[in-house]
């Protein structure tokens, strides 16, 4: 996570990409913008906000040899020497356009800035900041004509969103440098991270947590619900999140052991969903990590636990209450009616 406290904007230009399937080209700023205090205090938490809950980091990535990744070579270089922010960010643009390789791709314009005293894990530091602006929102705009007010509509960019937008952070571990990354266009997703910026997931407790919890997701979804039902899916998904809540490391024996504890037949099937889960997305689900609370918080609120009848009525169950669902809710089948039914105790209601 990012602190914007006393985080200021050194560096700021705006390009255009194109795409080269429709013949777009690109078009080039030559000098920085100059802000005034009202844009500038605008454009600061547009660009930043989006980092402030991001967990994951990436670090760059290449098949032969990691000073081959044009933009973190790009960012080295701006880092090191900022007279180079404007000629650099042109090739940026650049090698953004060549990753357009499908009609899909939108154009854009694109913001390259440079930030100072921005907060990263308690260090200060500077970012390069790389956002790609695709949609635009209509507004109206007023104006006086023969003694009236009149009004025509404009495109302009929503301060409310940012479509794709990375950080770039002038830090580096053992890994190499942090890359922060957002986008909410899902449907290029492999445009941004893998083709441009050419980063993989770090390998930290963050991205141990999260390979772990989807796994968990998946095979409830996949393997117990198919299997045995929604009521024990929700039973898996609440003892999961309960694992997780309360204990600061996972080992996976442990986890088995407390979570399938009142059924030892899902542990095999847990063992085999694993090894596949790692084959069909290329990942390492680690057995023994630190978990972190933020991206369980995170996952947490992506879990849905609701049991959806073909009656129109749903039950939602509470993922922070791991036993509820065995002690207050019974399963059945009415021989009269021919229908299933679920039974539900409780005290008051409210």
């Amino acid at each position: 996570m990012i602190k914007r406290n006393r985080v200021s904007i050194s560096k700021f230009i705006i390009h255009k990409v194109g795409n080269k399937f429709n013949s777009a080209t690109n078009i080039f700023s030559e000098n920085v913008i100059t802000f005034d205090e009202e844009s500038y205090e605008l454009m600061k938490p547009f660009l930043l906000k989006p980092f402030g809950n991001v967990a994951e980091s990436f670090r760059f990535n290449h098949h032969a040899n990691i000073e081959l990744n044009e933009i973190n070579n790009y960012a080295a270089e701006i880092f090191k020497d900022e007279t180079s922010f404007v000629d650099i960010s042109k090739h940026i643009v650049n090698h953004l356009f060549e990753q357009s390789n499908s009609a899909q791709i939108k154009t854009g314009d694109v913001i390259i800035a440079l930030f100072e005293d921005i907060e990263y894990n308690d260090v200060i530091t500077q970012a390069l900041g790389i956002f790609k602006i695709e949609n635009k929102i209509n507004f109206f705009q007023t104006f006086m004509e023969k003694d009236s007010l009149d009004v025509f509509v404009q495109k302009g960019i929503s301060t409310k969103k940012l479509d794709k937008g990375c950080l770039i952070i002038n830090s580096t571990d053992a890994e190499g440098r942090v890359v922060l990354s957002v986008d909410t266009n899902n449907y290029d997703a492999q445009y941004w991270v893998k083709n441009f910026l050419n980063v993989k997931y770090a390998d930290d407790s963050n991205q141990h947590t999260q390979n772990y919890i989807e796994m968990c997701k998946d095979f409830s979804e996949e393997v117990i619900k198919e299997d045995f039902g929604v009521q024990e899916k929700t039973k898996f998904l609440a003892k999961t999140v309960d694992f997780f809540k309360e204990n600061e490391d996972v080992n996976i024996h442990d986890f088995k052991d407390e979570v399938f504890e009142e059924n030892e037949d899902f542990k095999p099937l847990f063992d085999n969903y694993k090894k596949q889960f790692e084959e069909i997305n290329d990942v390492l689900v680690r057995n023994q990590f630190a978990i972190s609370d933020i991206v369980l918080k995170k996952q947490k609120q992506k879990i849905k636990t609701e049991i959806k009848l073909d009656t129109n009525i749903q039950i939602k169950l509470d993922i922070d209450a791991p036993d509820a669902a065995s002690e207050y809710l019974e399963k059945g089948f009415d021989e009269e009616k021919k229908m299933k039914f679920y039974k539900v105790y409780f005290n008051e209601e409210d």
